[in-house]
C-alpha cells in the first residue's frame, strides 16, 4: 500500500467515524418523539430512519458533498487538517452519545474547524462564525415557541372535533412516523456529504461509492448505538402523547424549513429539542426535568469549545512531530 492510499484510507475511515456519530445521535431527531408516544418500538423505528437515511445519502447527498469545506474557514485545508478535524468532532459526539445527550455533529465541526484555523493561521469567516453561533441560540427557542403555541391550537381543535377520537390519534401518529422518515431522509441528504465530502474533493473514489460508504455509516450508527439518545429525547425530558410527538415533530420540521429559507444553519438536534421543551410546557413547567435540560445546555456549550481546544493542540502536535 502506498502513502497516498493509506492517507485516503485513514480519511476515509475519518469520514465514516463521524457518519456513525449521525447515525448514533441524530437518530433522536427523528424518531425519538414516536419512541416516546408509543407509536412504534425502537427495533422498527431504527429501521426506518436507516432505510430513509440511506435513500437521502444516495439520492441527495451529493449537493453538500459538493460544497463541503467552503465556509468558515476560507483557505483549502490540507490532509492532516482534514483529518484531525474529523476525528475531533467526531470523538465529542460519542461522548455526547454515550452519555444520551442529543447534541450536533456540525456544531463539533465547526469548533473542529476554527481550533485548526488557528493552529494554521488560515482566515476565518467570523461574520459567518457568528450568524451561526446566535442561531444555535435562538433556533431551540423559536421552535420552542412554535411548538408550545401549535401545542394549544391542536388542543383546542380536538376539543371541538366531532368524530372519532381514536381516528384522529391514529392519523396524528402517521403523520409524525411519516415526518420522522422525512426528517431521516433530509439527514442522509445533508450528513452523509458532510462525513464523505472531503475524500471526494481528492477525486480518487467515485462520488456515488462514498455516498454509500456515508449513507451505511449513519443507518449503522443508528442500529449500533442509537437507542440511548432517543430515549433522552422521547422520554428523558418530558412525557410524550400521540398530539404531543405530532406538533414536536412538525414544529421541528417547520422550524428547520424556515431557518433553510432565511439562509441560516440550525442544526435538527437543537430543534426537536426545542420542540419537546415546547410541547411539555403546556403541561407546565413542572412537567419538564429540568436536570435532564440543564445537561443537554452544558454539552451544547462545551462541545463546539472542547472541539476547537483538541482540533488546534492535535493539529499543532502531529505538525511538529512530522515537520
Amino acid at each position: 500500500m502506498t502513502i497516498e492510499n493509506l492517507l485516503v484510507f485513514l480519511l476515509l475511515g475519518a469520514g465514516t467515524y463521524v457518519g456513525w456519530n449521525i447515525g448514533a445521535n441524530d437518530t433522536a431527531n427523528c424518531i425519538g418523539t414516536a419512541l416516546g408516544a408509543g407509536l412504534l418500538t425502537f427495533k422498527r423505528a431504527v429501521i426506518l430512519f436507516s432505510i430513509f437515511a440511506f435513500l437521502g445519502a444516495v439520492l441527495q447527498g451529493h449537493h453538500v458533498m459538493k460544497t463541503i469545506g467552503q465556509g468558515i474557514v476560507k483557505e483549502n485545508l490540507d490532509f492532516t487538517a482534514i483529518f484531525v478535524v474529523l476525528i475531533c468532532s467526531g470523538f465529542f459526539v460519542t461522548l455526547a452519545t454515550f452519555f444520551r445527550i442529543p447534541t450536533s455533529t456540525s456544531q463539533a465541526m465547526v469548533g473542529g474547524l476554527v481550533g485548526i484555523a488557528f493552529a494554521a493561521g488560515a482566515k476565518v469567516d467570523y461574520s459567518k462564525l457568528i450568524i451561526i453561533v446566535v442561531s444555535w441560540i435562538i433556533s431551540p427557542l423559536l421552535v420552542m415557541l412554535l411548538s408550545f403555541i401549535l401545542s394549544h391550537l391542536l388542543a383546542f381543535i380536538l376539543r371541538r372535533i366531532k368524530t372519532d377520537m381514536l381516528l384522529v390519534q391514529n392519523v396524528l401518529g402517521w403523520l409524525a412516523i411519516l415526518s420522522g422518515c422525512y426528517v431521516a431522509y433530509s439527514i442522509g441528504a445533508n450528513n452523509a456529504g458532510s462525513a464523505v465530502g472531503p475524500v471526494a474533493n481528492l477525486g480518487i473514489i467515485h462520488p456515488s461509492i462514498l455516498l454509500c460508504i456515508g449513507g451505511g455509516a449513519i443507518a449503522l450508527g443508528a442500529v449500533t448505538y442509537g437507542e440511548k439518545v432517543t430515549d433522552t429525547v422521547g422520554k428523558g425530558i418530558t412525557p410524550l402523547d400521540i398530539p404531543g410527538a405530532f406538533v414536536a415533530q412538525i414544529s421541528s420540521a417547520v422550524g428547520m424549513h424556515l431557518f433553510s429559507v432565511l439562509g441560516i444553519p440550525v442544526s435538527t438536534s437543537f430543534a426537536i429539542v426545542g420542540a419537546v421543551v415546547g410541547t411539555g410546557l403546556v403541561r407546565g413547567s413542572r412537567a419538564i426535568r429540568k436536570k435532564t435540560l440543564l445537561n443537554i445546555f452544558l454539552v451544547w456549550g462545551l462541545t463546539p469549545c472542547l472541539a476547537t481546544f483538541s482540533s488546534f493542540l492535535l493539529y499543532k502536535v502531529i505538525t511538529i512531530t512530522f515537520r
